[in-house]
């Protein structure tokens, strides 16, 4: 069976859900490196005894693998589509901003064999931020498991939910605090945001925050589909989306997506559900407001919208093809 070594800095759940594909049609070693204090002579014999490197974003983590990669001839595919390939200076994200992390992101995708990112606004920022040749880069969107199997049924909750790591970046590139600021202005619906708490953006959030918003932390997945079951509402009013899975899995469960036109949030939702013109508090309200007035028969078209566009059968078809040329004879060279 060919070997892959899986290279990542974090087990997000697209990353986890690339790496359990991989591992049903080859041996994978997952490498995870969360320090950019790395031993060399160990990584250069994990990429000799592989047949094939995978990595997930264009860093520091991923940097000294391709390189090695690349000296050796080995083949290698990378994964992009997010802070890699953004450059947002007003509000401080995104490696292609300049300095150091540039050229670190720069120099990992031209020692790829293969460049993918998980969404077409992400294939624009590589060409555009990053200087990528347009036909030495392809979009593959990401898939999404049903886990629900089918339509939730049962009365939704007046909330209105939202999905991501708690912390200072965030409060305006996930649109954290003008979601909590929005619920001042709908007293009687429940606002509840589900993350990880990171550092201490959280308790500006509980400073800012009134009766009605709910600080979930990090909960088990169960607890997370049973949100996605109860919300009527998931919000993600974003500044920055390189695809945005949490939006889909809501989908999935029926909420109505209530989102910004950020990044590749557009892609997701299609037509379906609501667009803010704004991340701003007054603008949220109003979507919650229209969102929960949606009917419930609406709902079926929501979920049918992410089981018809984002399969996890038309994913592993692309990992496919983005790796199986290199382990049929193919060379890096």
């Amino acid at each position: 069976m060919h070997r892959i070594l899986f290279i990542h800095n974090a087990l997000t759940e697209f990353v986890r859900l690339d790496l359990e594909e991989l591992r049903k049609h080859y041996d994978v070693t997952e490498h995870y490196e969360k320090s950019r204090y790395i031993n060399p002579a160990a990584l250069w014999k994990q990429v000799q005894e592989h047949d094939l490197v995978f990595g997930w974003f264009a860093s520091w983590h991923t940097f000294l693998p391709l390189l090695m990669a690349s000296i050796t001839h080995k083949p290698s595919v990378l994964i992009v589509g997010g802070y890699d390939v953004a450059k947002m200076p007003e509000i401080g994200y995104g490696h292609q901003r300049g300095g150091l992390k540039k050229w670190v992101s720069r120099r990992t995708m031209r020692f790829a064999n293969r460049l993918a990112t998980i969404s077409l606004y992400s294939r624009d920022e590589a060409i555009r931020n990053a200087a990528i040749p347009k036909e030495q880069v392809s979009a593959s969107y990401l898939g999404v498991p049903d886990q629900f199997g089918s339509l939730p049924q049962g009365p939704r909750a007046r909330m209105a939910l939202t999905v991501g790591n708690v912390d200072r970046d965030n409060l305006q590139r996930k649109g954290h605090e003008p979601f909590v600021r929005a619920a001042a202005l709908l007293p009687d619906v429940k606002f509840v945001l589900v993350g990880n708490w990171k550092d201490d953006a959280i308790e500006h959030l509980r400073r800012i925050a009134t009766p009605n918003v709910t600080f979930a932390g990090r909960v088990s997945n169960d607890a997370l589909l049973d949100y996605y079951r109860r919300a009527a509402v998931y919000v993600q009013a974003s500044l920055h989306e390189g695809f945005g899975l949490s939006v889909a899995e809501a989908m999935l469960a029926g909420c109505v997506p209530v989102t910004t036109g950020a990044g590749a949030l557009s892609e997701v939702t299609g037509e379906r559900g609501l667009r803010l013109n704004s991340a701003g508090p007054v603008e949220i309200a109003r979507g919650v407001q229209a969102g929960l007035a949606f009917p419930d028969s609406a709902r079926a078209a929501i979920r049918a919208r992410i089981l018809e566009e984002f399969p996890m059968s038309r994913r592993r078809e692309q990992l496919r093809q983005l790796v199986e040329p290199f382990m049929n004879g193919h060379n890096a060279n």
